[in-house]
Order: structure tokens, then C-alpha cells, then sequence
């Protein structure tokens, strides 16, 4: 069968070793053979060494890339993999092969992150404010500084919402009636600790209000409880209310700026309230990983980001695109963790936080 190979070798004092990528139809593989000896032993995707880590000079990525979600499939972390594939394989000619690895709302898969091989060729999916919260909570087989962050790529801004039939037209309205009857307007979410139930707190806060948020086990759902008038209204995400259109009522959204595809809908600071908010997301690798490996990984997930039609797909989903690569992880890591440790103090969400006396 014909194949093509690249061959790169380098001398010692008693013999030669020649390491070659060994390129065929549907497959790669890669050979450490020391010349003159009948054994070949194989190597890690783009390390021209064996075993596993350690950068080289070789293209990356050269091999699929094994990227895990944390979620089930079919939610936001899901969708927004499933939308990166087709531009990884047409900018870099390899596959990215989404796999799942569910539990504990993302801590199962984000607690066996560091025993992952760490090439480069294995990734994560990873979510604030879940990585700063869940540890916060207990022993969740992890800690905040265990997960090595190279780039966050979107998030998924928070929203409050109503059913279409709502007699809530306003948040004015909204926070009028909560003033009035305190404990008694319930709103659903994404699970506790969640950027659903951060933004309950913080809300809450702002308005001088007291709302009962009702945790589900993920944004389906929720917004099925909403649907289903089960409750009075939702902290959801952007995506919702794109993709349900007139079944919901957006009454805000915690951005910036007016999300494109919800161009009637106010933020929240300009109805007077400093709430920007949003389920954030992004890759990790084992903490074992190198300082080159991560800046190429952050290299490529920006270029994805980069590309128009990448994020045309991303808006009209729901989504909001941000960048923040590896070399500004630290200063984001830090910034962020102290907000979400701020919110979840004031709810007693955090029991190894004191409150203070």
C-alpha cells in the first residue's frame, strides 16, 4: 500500500535513531526505531519521543484530538463541541472526536482530568463558574487549581425569563410582584452553584428582592419546568430564548451589549442593574501538560474563534464569543474566581468560606 513518511533522525555516539510518522489511508502512527536493532517503540501523536508529553517542532495537531465533555450529551457544552468539529477538521485536517464522561455536574470528568495522557491529543471541556463553586461545596475529587485552564471560548450569557403568557412583561413588573409577596416567586435553573444560581444571588441582591430558585438537573430541565408553568419564571441562558422564540418571553440579558439575535431585549445594566453574567466555557489539559502544548491548544481554539462563519453559528445559537487565551488565563482565573467566591459566601453556598462577623 502506498504511503508517504516523514522521517527525522538524530545520531548518538553508538547508534541511530530514526523516528518516523507513518501516514496511511484512515490512520497515523508513529515509530522510535534505533537502527540496527528490530524493535519499534510507538510514540505520543506530534512528540517525536515516546511515552507521553513533552513538546517538539512537529505541526500540531498531526493526529485526532480526544475531546471530553463533561455533560451529557445534547447541552450547551455539547452543542457548542459539536459546532467546533467541522472547522478544526477544514483548518488543521484532523478530526476532533467529541466523547462524554458525565456526573456530578461536570466534576467526575474534571476530577480524572490529571490521569489523561497530556500530549496534547486529550482535552476537556471546562465551565465557570462550576470549577470554582463545586470545590468550594466539598470533597468533589478535585480542587480549582487541579484544573489547568488554556482558553475560554464563549459563554453563554444569563437570562431571565418568562413564558409567553406571563403577566410579567417587564423586570420591573417582575421585581414589583416579588416586593411584594417575598419568597414567593419561584424561578428554575440549571442545577445549585450553578451561573444560573449566581445569578439568582446577585439579582436578588440588586433588586432588594427574595425569590425561591428551584435547582434542576440541567437547562432541558428547566426550561421544561418553565414550559410547563411550574414556575414563574427562569434564569436561563441566551440560547433559550433564541431557540424557544415566541414560547418565552426574554425580560433581560446580563450582557455587555444586546445579544444580536434578541435585539428587543435590554440588558440588565440598562435597566439600572451591573449584572453581566453567563455560563462560561473552555478547554483544560492535565496540569502535567507543557507550557508549548497549552499555547498551541489555545493557538487553535482561537483561530476557530476567529473565523466568521464560526461565529455567525455561535450568535444564532445563542451564544456570545469571547477570547481569553493562555497567556491571560492567570489574570482572568483570578478575577473571576473572586466574584464567584464573593456571590457564593453571601448565599452560604460555600462552607469552607467564613462568613464574615
Amino acid at each position: 500500500m502506498p504511503m508517504a513518511s516523514m522521517v527525522r533522525a538524530t545520531r548518538g555516539l553508538a547508534a541511530s535513531t530514526v523516528v518516523m510518522t507513518v501516514r496511511r489511508v484512515g490512520a497515523v502512527a508513529s515509530i522510535a526505531c534505533t537502527v540496527g536493532v528490530a524493535a519499534c517503540v510507538p510514540t505520543s501523536p506530534g512528540t517525536g519521543e515516546t511515552g507521553t508529553g513533552g513538546a517538539s517542532d512537529a505541526p500540531y495537531p498531526d493526529a485526532s484530538v480526544q475531546y471530553i465533555i463533561p455533560f451529557a450529551p445534547g447541552g450547551e457544552s455539547d452543542i457548542a463541541a459539536r459546532l467546533q468539529q467541522p472547522f478544526f477538521k477544514e483548518k488543521f485536517g484532523q478530526d476532533l472526536v467529541v466523547s462524554y464522561k458525565t456526573g456530578g455536574g461536570g466534576a467526575v470528568g474534571w476530577s480524572q482530568l490529571n490521569a489523561l495522557r497530556d500530549d496534547g491529543y486529550t482535552i476537556m471541556g471546562i465551565n465557570l463558574p462550576h470549577i470554582v463553586i463545586q470545590p468550594l461545596q466539598g470533597n468533589v475529587g478535585y480542587a480549582t487549581d487541579d484544573v489547568a485552564a488554556v482558553h475560554f471560548f464563549h459563554y453563554t450569557p444569563d437570562t431571565l425569563l418568562v413564558r409567553h403568557d406571563s403577566p410579567f412583561q417587564t423586570v420591573d413588573e417582575l421585581v414589583a410582584h416579588a416586593r411584594a409577596n417575598p419568597g414567593r416567586v419561584t424561578l428554575s435553573g440549571s442545577g445549585k452553584g450553578s451561573a444560573n444560581h449566581i445569578a439568582q444571588i446577585r439579582f436578588d441582591g440588586l433588586a432588594a428582592i427574595e425569590t425561591s430558585y428551584v435547582a434542576f438537573r440541567g437547562t432541558g430541565a428547566a426550561i421544561t419546568a418553565l414550559l410547563g408553568a411550574q414556575v414563574a419564571g427562569q434564569w436561563g441562558y441566551t440560547s433559550a430564548g433564541v431557540t424557544y422564540g415566541d414560547r418565552v418571553r426574554s425580560l433581560a440579558v446580563a450582557m455587555e451589549a444586546r445579544h444580536p439575535k434578541l435585539p428587543d431585549v435590554p440588558t440588565f445594566r440598562e435597566l439600572g442593574y451591573d449584572l453581566v453574567s453567563g455560563a462560561y466555557r473552555g478547554v483544560g489539559v492535565p496540569d502535567s501538560t507543557d507550557e508549548v502544548t497549552r499555547q498551541r491548544i489555545s493557538d487553535v481554539i482561537a483561530e476557530i474563534n476567529g473565523d466568521p462563519a464560526f461565529v455567525e453559528r455561535m450568535e444564532n445559537g445563542g451564544f456570545a464569543l469571547i477570547d481569553v487565551p493562555y497567556d491571560r488565563m492567570a489574570a482572568f482565573m483570578t478575577q473571576k474566581r473572586a466574584e464567584y467566591e464573593a456571590a457564593a459566601k453571601a448565599a452560604g453556598l460555600a462552607p469552607s468560606l467564613e462568613p464574615e462577623g
